[in-house]
């Protein structure tokens, strides 16, 4: 008997082979794609990759008008040049999957990896069924047990769910893209807009807080302080109204206190548990990444797959915060008990008589929440990165068997002159688990003097301090991707994914999220004309329809039937004020692209240096924008210049420059630089 497995990735290919081989696999080669030949009790298996989705949709007939619903499934290396190598991989699915007698499909186990083996089997195995390998981590265990007790059939509810998502997707994103490029274009120039299902709800989201931030008047507040001598140290104390709104009211009150004492009032004590962490799923992980490391999400989420990919970690792409027992706590632990830096915590808790560990409330019905596995890996082996990433699964893992902490809240009250002041303090009792995840665990430690009531201290100072209230932050990576898990926007496998498609589209900038000038026009636009394009209501119901068709209560049909009424409605409204929407975007085009373009200042003139490109030589060079006066001009390397706004030690502006297939550098544009020959040297260039 032959066995034909599709896997999702190569790396996934080779795992499943070694494990189901015992490291005996024969690594082949079909027009330099790799797959596995292997003997698994008397039955013979060959392990075949895909990259990912090898089908997309497109339209069955290209157009410029809007809308249009006719799309249908095609090979992607067909649809996007960028997609070419994946023809190779294709074609040798094809060649190997002929004269077999049973198909496995073994990708990830989500409604992406279901729907990419779909695909692979119908349009190129022409087959519409096969056995199902579920495993949530890449362990060899895991991977043998999934592969001798498979599923009978491919789930296909997450097939259906799958395809009316990428269907919706394309329809929103294909229709209401191409309608905010042809208003740009009737308005006079060609510039490629981009719009989404999900993509546009969270730019309005984001834009939002920008109007906030810029409209904000502030208003002004004071405070009063009081400082006493205690053991030789001063200590701040705040009157208890905190912020008064009237400046009258606070001079009154602070001349009321002036040289007067401040008698202990009242001394409130409350110690209260605080429960440990809950299990990762990828928001919390994301979130938790940007805020200790700087990681994008999708940096996060890249480094997470790759663990998951050597079997270090379970399947990351999880919303679960549920631990089973069934994955054998007490393996993992003592797996993580032979790392040194691990070693003392885990063995602390596998003392422990019992081990619950302390869940979250999500659940995802396909996976658990993101855990070590008990295939370690040698941290020295890791790069920087992923053994950041892994320390922190690995140290949250172990935290939540532990117990609850302990903390103390303290809050002593002092009189002065009938008018009450706060000094506030809080320390940790028992540590419990936050020894446990130090130091992720961030907890304010403040202890106060030990004051008792009635006692008399001398004011050595009152302060008096004016203040305004500020505006809104702006949102960060890490919390504008919680803040779309908590209102329903996207998945959590696209949302890092929206966020970088609106970054290259030039609708934000920064790590603290500025929405660019075009950025907010098109969000500004799109609320105006067509409101039901950024609703998030409309995002969320029908994220709920996917979920009500992978729990096999509605029909893929009725959703998309559902979505082109919405969108027929949507698009007319659009097309009838197209020329209206255009005249204010393209004003914010070419606004963006002014900015885009300006990389500092000339120390000729003190006009604006800007990146201009040369049709002629097809390259970029800088020049001052005073061109016809001012002849200053830099040339720079072959690749794509962005402004950093920063400048190099000798004063001079840098640039980002972009190189496909290599990673970004800083490029100072000074050519006699003394740097300039370390920076070619190191970059390559």
């Amino acid at each position: 008997m032959t066995i034909f497995l599709l896997t999702e990735k190569p790396d996934a290919s080779k795992r499943i082979a070694d494990a189901l081989s015992g490291d005996k696999s024969v690594k082949k080669l079909n027009k330099t794609v790799p797959y596995y030949e292997l003997k698994y009790k008397n039955k013979k298996v060959i392990v075949v990759c895909a990259v990912g989705h090898l089908y997309n949709l497109t339209e069955k007939t290209k157009t410029q008008d809007y809308p249009n619903f006719d799309v249908v499934w095609k090979e992607s290396y067909l649809i996007n040049k960028s997609a070419a190598f994946t023809k190779k991989y294709l074609d040798t699915i094809k060649i190997l999957s002929k004269n077999v007698d049973e198909y496995y499909l073994a990708t990830d186990k989500d409604t992406e990896g279901e729907l990419i083996g779909y695909n692979i089997f119908k349009f190129a195995c022409k087959i519409n069924d096969a056995k199902r390998m579920e495993f949530s981590t890449l362990t060899k265990t895991d991977l043998i047990k999934a592969f001798e007790n498979p599923k009978s059939h491919i789930d296909f509810s997450l097939v259906e769910s799958g395809e009316t998502r990428h269907i919706l997707d394309f329809f929103y994103g294909i229709n209401s893209s191409r309608a905010l490029t042809s208003a740009v274009k009737s308005a006079g120039q060609f510039k490629i807009l981009s719009s989404g299902r999900v993509q546009s709800p969270t730019l309005t989201l984001l834009a939002k807080r920008e109007l906030e931030i810029e409209e904000f008047k502030p208003e002004p507040y004071w405070q009063i302080f009081a400082f006493i001598k205690v053991n030789n140290n001063l200590l701040g104390l705040i009157h208890k109204e905190d912020k008064f709104w009237k400046k009258n009211e606070a001079e009154n009150r602070f001349n009321k206190c002036n040289n007067k004492d401040a008698l202990v009032k009242k001394i409130i004590r409350k110690e209260y548990e605080v429960l440990p962490v809950t299990p990762f799923n990828i928001t919390t992980l994301q979130t938790e990444s940007y805020k200790l490391f700087n990681f994008s999400p999708k940096k996060t989420l890249d480094i997470a797959q790759s663990l998951y990919i050597n079997a270090y970690i379970s399947y990351p792409r999880t919303s679960s915060e549920k631990l089973p027992v069934q994955i054998n706590y007490k393996e993992i632990l003592e797996a993580l008990a032979k790392i040194k830096e691990f070693k003392k915590y885990a063995e602390s808790i596998l003392s422990k008589k019992t081990l619950t560990p302390h869940e979250g409330k999500k659940i995802d019905p396909a996976h658990d929440a993101i855990r070590p596995t008990s295939s370690i890996p040698d941290l020295n082996e890791l790069s920087d990165d992923e053994k950041k990433i892994y320390s922190l699964i690995a140290k949250r893992f172990i935290s939540v068997f532990a117990d609850n902490a302990l903390r103390e809240s303290l809050e002593v009250n002092f009189n002065i002159n009938k008018e009450i002041f706060l000094a506030k303090g809080a320390r940790t009792i028992k540590t419990g688990w936050i020894s446990f995840y130090e130091p992720y665990a961030k907890f304010k430690e403040v202890t106060l003097p030990d004051f008792k009531e009635n006692e008399i201290y001398k004011v050595d100072s009152l302060n008096l301090k004016e203040d305004q209230t500020k505006p809104p932050k702006r949102y960060t990576q890490g919390s504008i991707i919680a803040e779309m898990d908590k209102r329903g926007l996207g998945t959590r496998a696209t949302r890092s994914n929206i966020l970088q498609i609106l970054y290259d589209r030039n609708y934000i900038e920064e790590s603290s999220i500025k929405v660019t000038e075009l950025g907010k026009v098109v969000a500004k636009t799109l609320e105006k004309y067509v409101p039901d394009l950024v609703s998030e209501d409309l995002t969320r119901d029908f994220e709920e329809e996917l979920e009500l068709i992978r729990e096999k209560k509605k029909k893929k049909e009725e959703i998309i039937e559902k979505a082109k009424e919405v969108l027929i409605k949507i698009l007319k409204k659009f097309k009838d004020k197209e020329k209206d929407i255009g005249k204010d975007l393209l004003k914010a085009v070419r606004e963006t692209q002014e900015q885009a373009s300006v990389v500092g200042k000339c120390k000729n003139c003190g006009k604006n240096l800007k990146i201009v490109y040369s049709r002629k030589n097809q390259s970029y060079f800088i020049s001052c924008e005073n061109w016809k006066v001012c002849n200053t001009t830099f040339s720079l390397t072959r690749g794509l210049p962005k402004p950093t706004g920063e400048l190099c030690e000798c004063g001079y502006p840098t640039v980002k420059m972009i190189r496909k297939g290599k990673r970004p550098y800083n490029f100072c544009i000074n050519r006699d630089c003394p740097k300039k020959q370390e920076w070619i040297n190191k970059n390559n260039i």
